[in-house]
């Protein structure tokens, strides 16, 4: 892509309100001129993030096209997905002003009459990148056709927002230095944006979740020999379980990455709902993929952005000793011991699969 991205997060710019925003300054840096928000203005993306250099945050609109974006990028991830109503001024200003609009809401902004118009009558695109294809279809367990050519790894998680998709990237780009093939299928509004392509399977009707999910999967596989999947939501999540098992049935994982984060103790905005020790909660995973295909749980990314290094240290020991399973931090530190267990695992099933000559078959 060409552009350039103002990214609106008015009120939201943070660690964890502005999910969109701060993948888009995460993995692709170069494509964003500033971030709108005024309560923030002056900060820079590394203040407020860690990450993201001197990358300014502004007051406003009129500020942000000072540095010559062509595009706005609705940068936050609300429960619900909705447009929130105050926004609508400054977007139609944007429009005004020949910008793009590139969004991840649920709010389809291409569908709204207003902004169409506009829109249309200033030659401007709007990408709704939530918006699912036409032609979905049921899951028909056709991943299986992978199992003697790619091996699929689907990150799963203890709740919401805990880094399924950034791990995932994370190992992406790190398998990518180990130069093995390895496709990332996104199944969000924000890992569509990173990667380009894919499918937000929380905006597809219920009953074609698993079937989009299969669709990404295989799309994924045609050039790969690893593909990740990029999980949703969480198995006891009370609003989006439903999306969760919809990803594992239909991208039928031969193995799965837990995601969680030490300092979480119940689902974020569901404090009633306690999440299990990390040991329980792998076992409960396993169980929910066993009856399509035993999906071994092979590391732990854990998110410790809340934590000094020697908590975020102590805490990944602590995870290691109670799974008996490889762990880390994968933006924090290395990467490498789960992209080591995701090697290992591969090329164990290869050469169970294909006989011992295809050890390692498909690692490059």
């Amino acid at each position: 892509m060409n552009s350039r991205f103002l990214i609106l997060a008015e009120g939201a710019f943070s660690p964890l309100r502005s999910k969109t925003a701060n993948a888009c300054i995460r993995y692709t840096p170069e494509q964003v001129v500033a971030i709108i928000d005024s309560g923030r203005a002056g900060d820079t993306a590394q203040k407020v993030l860690g990450f993201g250099g001197d990358i300014p945050v502004v007051a406003s609109l009129t500020e942000g096209l000072t540095r010559k974006p062509n595009a706005l990028l609705i940068g936050i991830a609300p429960p619900g997905g909705q447009l929130p109503a105050s926004w609508r001024a400054l977007i139609l200003e944007a429009i005004d002003n020949h910008l793009e609009i590139w969004s991840g809401l649920h709010t389809i902004l291409s569908d709204d009459p207003e902004f169409a118009a506009r829109a249309k009558s200033r030659g401007i695109t709007i990408h709704d990148l939530r918006k699912p294809p036409a032609d979905l279809d049921i899951a028909r367990g056709r991943v299986r056709e992978l199992d003697g050519r790619a091996t699929v790894i689907l990150t799963v998680g203890t709740d919401c927002n805990i880094g399924k998709m950034t791990t995932q990237l994370q190992l992406r780009d790190a398998m990518r230095e180990r130069r093995m093939r390895v496709s990332f299928a996104a199944t969000g509004q924000t890992g569509i944006l990173v990667e380009g392509w894919g499918i937000s399977v929380d905006a597809v009707i219920g009953d074609f979740i698993a079937g989009a999910a299969e669709r990404l999967t295989l799309q994924a596989a045609k050039d790969a020999d690893i593909v990740l999947v990029e999980g949703q939501g969480s198995i006891i999540h009370p609003s989006y379980s439903g999306v969760t098992y919809g990803l594992l049935h239909g991208s039928l994982p031969h193995a799965m990455v837990m995601c969680a984060q030490p300092s979480r103790t119940a689902i974020n905005n569901h404090p009633w709902v306690k999440i299990p020790p990390l040991a329980e909660f792998i076992d409960m995973q396993e169980r929910a993929a066993a009856p399509l295909r035993a999906a071994p749980v092979i590391a732990v990314a854990l998110n410790t952005y809340d934590l000094t290094d020697a908590e975020a240290r102590a805490a990944i020991e602590r995870v290691e000793r109670e799974t008996d399973l490889p762990a880390t931090d994968p933006v924090r530190f290395d990467p490498a011991p789960i992209v080591d267990a995701i090697d290992v695992f591969h090329r164990k099933r290869f050469a169970v699969t294909a006989g011992s000559t295809a050890l390692g078959a498909g690692v490059r």
